[in-house]
């Protein structure tokens, strides 16, 4: 387990050299001797990244697990100062506005974008305990002193100890959920992505400068191996992927898959489409398109072809800028990865209508990087394949939809916006259980906010209910 210990305010880098990120293990920051450059969408190294080794981890979990968790009115205390402080404060030797660049540099998230994403973790790691609560059965006490309980209730108890977190890298907002975990007592490691481990380096040490212990939460930069690894030694884990890690793990019951989105947004013929087409631009490009609830797929009853032409037009009009300039709207990619991307479109678009096609995705910056540009194509019946494609920038796809073609066409949703007069159709919806949220009106299908399930509550899945009685 070769490597040193690193210091916990040591700074990331000086100004214009590659920062410094070290895993944050159960004996403070920790320097390995495997490390891996991070680099820009340029393809400038923006950081040096510590990988540890299989060992580390498991000495990890184990401290963890061992570990007593803060009581819960310390926890709340320790969640709502270490908010503050990752919003506002400096962390590690980078002030937030450092931060928010280094994060839109390398992830090419617009800058825009993820200073939202800043604002919205901090707002629910301030609510993160009362969020954590919405999913507590209305019947079961929170804990075994509860005077109810005397005469027999139910406890809501953990389902585990630790929980391990295998971490995207598409949008930093994706870390505002696993925190909840802490917030219900549980220890948890965090295994950041490769392609912007800096949100969760700041979160974790905004966590352990303001009350969470160096064994309560840890940051352990693996190699791909080494995440089966990482989820296999928890008692519980939640891992963010594609199709191939949904089917991996969708059998195993100790971990929680969040896969490809694919929210819809529903137009039915008795509502003018022209009355909501700010909703649904909102929706397929708000955070540059790059979350899974932004809208990839569009049904609309009737000929599909006027709204595609309108959302063409819309949507091409969309600034292509380098990520960290405030009035980027798109994301960037290095230029190699934006042309696979525009090709990977092409195959996937034969037989459709484009209105935007994949010729007309990559905006060259010349500086080695690419905006992607929006993509808008017609398909000609409800269930095309295409309508379940997903990419990570603003591509969409607008297919006629008719009372025949029904909930089926708009089964596998994390969110369905759904502009209708038909509450018949809404109790249907509603009733699709491969329909995860459900917004009826003039509501993109991005808003998320503190207290409401994303995917369910992640309470659902760590907590349990038990009985107890006592006399």
């Amino acid at each position: 387990m070769a490597g040193t210990p690193g210091t916990p305010d040591r700074p990331q880098g000086g100004a214009g050299a590659p920062a410094t990120l070290e895993a944050l293990g159960p004996k403070g920051p920790y320097r390995a001797r495997n490390r891996l450059t991070v680099t820009d969408v340029r393809g400038a190294p923006a950081a040096e990244l510590s990988l540890v080794p299989a060992l580390f981890v498991n000495r990890t979990l184990a401290a963890l697990r061992n570990s007593t968790p803060l009581p819960p009115d310390e926890r709340v205390a320790a969640l709502r100062r270490a908010a503050e402080r990752f919003a506002t404060g400096t962390v590690a030797g980078r002030t937030v506005e450092e931060h928010e660049r280094d994060v839109s540099r390398v992830g090419g998230v617009p800058l825009g974008v993820v200073r939202l994403a800043t604002r919205a973790i901090a707002t629910r790691l301030e609510a993160a305990w009362e969020s954590a609560q919405q999913a507590r059965p209305q019947g079961a006490a929170d804990h075994w002193r509860d005077p109810r309980t005397r005469a027999g209730r139910a406890v809501w108890t953990r389902r585990g100890e630790v929980f391990a977190v295998n971490a995207a890298g598409n949008h930093p907002g994706t870390h505002s959920l696993w925190p909840e975990a802490l917030a219900l007592g549980y220890r948890v490691a965090v295994r950041p992505s490769r392609r912007e481990p800096f949100t969760p380096h700041r979160l974790i040490s905004a966590l352990r400068a303001e009350g969470f212990g160096d064994d309560q939460v840890a940051l352990l930069p693996t190699d791909h191996e080494r995440a089966d690894d990482l989820l296999r030694e928890a008692d519980l884990g939640m891992v963010y992927g594609g199709e191939d890690v949904v089917r991996r793990y969708r059998t195993d019951p100790t971990v929680l898959t969040q896969g490809p989105g694919r929210s819809k947004v529903l137009l039915t013929g008795d509502v003018d489409w022209r009355d909501h087409l700010d909703t649904v631009v909102d929706s397929i490009a708000h955070h540059g398109g790059t979350g899974c609830v932004n809208a990839t797929a569009v049904y609309v009853e009737g000929d599909p072809a006027p709204l595609c032409e309108a959302l063409a037009e819309r949507l091409g009009a969309l600034p292509a800028l380098p990520p960290d300039d405030p009035k980027a709207v798109l994301p960037v990619q290095p230029g190699a990865t934006a042309r696979a991307i525009a090709a990977h479109l092409a195959r996937r678009a034969e037989g459709t209508r484009a209105w935007r096609g994949a010729d007309a995705v990559v905006a060259e910056l010349g500086d080695g990087s690419a905006a992607l540009r929006p993509a808008v194509h017609q398909v000609d019946r409800p269930d095309a394949p295409q309508t379940g494609i997903e990419l990570p920038f603003p591509c969409v796809w607008v297919a006629p939809w008719t009372p025949e073609a029904g909930t089926k066409v708009l089964r596998d949703s994390l969110v369905l916006t759904v502009l209708t007069r038909q509450e018949e159709l809404i109790d249907r919806l509603l009733d699709e259980p491969t329909i995860s949220n459900v917004y009826v009106g003039d509501e993109p299908t991005h808003r998320i906010e503190p207290g409401l399930p994303h995917d369910g509550f992640l309470g659902e899945f760590l907590m349990r209910s038990k009985a107890v009685i006592r006399r």
